[in-house]
């Protein structure tokens, strides 16, 4: 069985920063990091092929500077990495993303090995929109299971798979059949760091490259062309400065007697 994960580059939004003029993102020097919740994607599969013996194929949509990621994923012991870049495949929103990652695993489920689980971070961390997973699940017909923070169980001879999904208060057991796609939360597990000697060999390995002429895809349906939704507008949000009320050190009782006329007077206490 083949473990297809998802991942993407995506630049460090600890150190974004926005276009007061333009207010579109400003990239110049930002360095570009794997979407964390990708990472523990990866490393699930990499405890299933542990366990299991799985296959592991980490396919990544973005320019060519996102072999970098790649080759980060190699060094941790996946099998295969493919990137999916043409410039036909630039400015896609989830729907076009989606439908070119599909397409991507529907392939190596054609000519790798039959493909029994796809792995997601919930969201990235660019984008936010946590849709790209179960646009996937939709295109492909494959059972989806969200927010995963538990593989309770696999069995690949019954094609069953049992997961823990963190809902909100609750946690919820979901059985399913193979195929199915996860989206994983960072309670999962703690991703493991590369060996020495593997990133060594990962930084000398020739990443395969997919562009739309392998992939055959209608040029309307992705990209840009293909994407019905877009971003009409990057801005910060405005915030009010912070008070500082009384001394809530020296005089603790005279801050929280301030800080109450303060509610107060916003009409935020309750009755």
């Amino acid at each position: 069985m083949l473990i297809v994960v998802c991942i993407k580059q995506v630049p460090d939004t600890t150190q974004v920063q926005i276009d007061p003029v333009t207010n579109t993102l400003v990239r110049e020097g930002i360095p570009f990091i794997v979407n964390p919740y990708d990472t523990h994607a990866l490393e699930e599969a990499l405890r299933l092929k542990d366990r299991l013996g799985c296959k592991i194929a980490a396919i990544s949509m973005g320019p060519p500077n996102a072999e970098a990621t790649l080759k980060k994923a190699l060094a941790l012991g996946i099998d295969h990495a493919i990137l999916l870049s043409d410039r036909v495949f630039g400015g896609a929103d989830t729907l076009a993303t989606s439908t070119v990652l599909a397409a991507a695993i529907a392939k190596l489920h054609a000519e790798v090995d039959e493909v029994g689980l796809v792995l997601c971070g919930k969201q990235t961390i660019d984008g936010d929109t946590a849709q790209v997973g179960p646009g996937i699940a939709s295109r492909l017909n494959y059972r989806q299971l969200t927010l995963v923070d538990k593989i309770i169980s696999l069995d690949l001879s019954a094609k069953k798979i049992r997961v823990s999904r963190k809902l909100e208060g609750r946690h919820e057991i979901v059985e399913a059949p193979l195929p199915a796609m996860l989206t994983v939360v960072r309670e999962l597990n703690r991703p493991r760091y590369p060996k020495v000697q593997m990133r060594l060999a990962a930084a000398e390995a020739v990443v395969e490259v997919w562009d739309n002429k392998i992939l055959q895809l209608d040029e309307q349906k992705i990209g840009l062309k293909g994407s019905p939704t877009w971003v009409s507008k990057i801005f910060s949000p405005e915030r009010d400065k912070g008070e500082i009320l009384g001394d809530g050190y020296a005089d603790p009782a005279g801050a929280a007697a301030l800080l109450i006329d303060k509610l107060m007077a916003k009409d935020m206490l309750p009755l």
